[in-house]
């Protein structure tokens, strides 16, 4: 699902690509007529392995079709003209990469993926390769000098996804794109209890992984703050 939004009486703010998670952020930005460009291409699965090619062309039709659109609203040609900061949540659904039958093979007897593990350089090196596609990606926008910025997710771990897996896999990420130049916009000190996961009051109702409307207004508010 896509939540493009633009117009022609005011310039866009900033340009949105990503995955479901940037859903919330267009909502919320829809919600206060504040201009943009873009909405998710596609699910985070899309965006974890290679999935554009060196001319910034993405290789499925769905979101090349959908990334060329918001292009063609911005009246620019590529990324490399692109006037604007790119706001784009790509590489960071950890619930995917955290899928529990992705780790059987690490488990103790006792049924947990030991932290040793996690915290070896072999697991950084599969999740590096895993969301190689994304770091690519996102290798290409800074080299263009773009401003990038990279909302984290909702802290949701859904029953499929193994939660030592997935905050180990989140840090390793966000070092990756601090390493980067790519700002982060971390809200997690203001959405998460003390289990490290979201409140209910930032959850989509009815769903496992997303954010809702006051989350996505919490990132928007963040961009703000940042000058977008």
């Amino acid at each position: 699902m896509t939540t493009p939004c633009s117009t022609t009486t005011t310039p866009a703010r900033f340009l949105l690509l990503g995955d479901s998670h940037a859903g919330c952020v267009g909502r919320a930005a829809q919600v206060a007529e504040l201009p943009f460009v873009g909405g998710p291409l596609g699910s985070g699965r899309d965006f974890l392995g290679p999935f554009f090619d060196a001319d910034g062309t993405f290789r499925a039709e769905e979101p090349r079709r959908l990334y060329r659109a918001f292009l063609d609203t911005l009246e620019v040609s590529g990324l490399a003209a692109l006037p604007i900061p790119l706001v784009c949540t790509f590489g960071l659904s950890a619930h995917t990469v955290a899928t529990r039958q992705n780790w059987d093979l690490y488990r103790d007897r006792d049924g947990t993926v030991p932290h040793t593990f996690l915290d070896s350089r072999l697991f950084t090196e599969l999740v590096r390769a895993t969301v190689r596609g994304a770091l690519a990606f996102y290798d290409h926008a800074v080299a263009l000098g773009l401003r990038v910025l990279a909302p984290l997710p909702p802290q949701r771990v859904p029953a499929m996804s193994d939660p030592d897996v997935f905050f180990a896999t989140q840090k390793i990420v966000v070092d990756e794109l601090t390493a980067r130049g790519v700002e982060l916009i971390d809200l997690r000190s203001r959405v998460t209890d003390a289990t490290g996961q979201q409140r209910p009051a930032f959850c989509k109702a009815d769903d496992t992984i997303h954010g809702n409307l006051a989350f996505g207004r919490l990132v928007l508010s963040e961009l703000l703050d940042r000058g977008l």
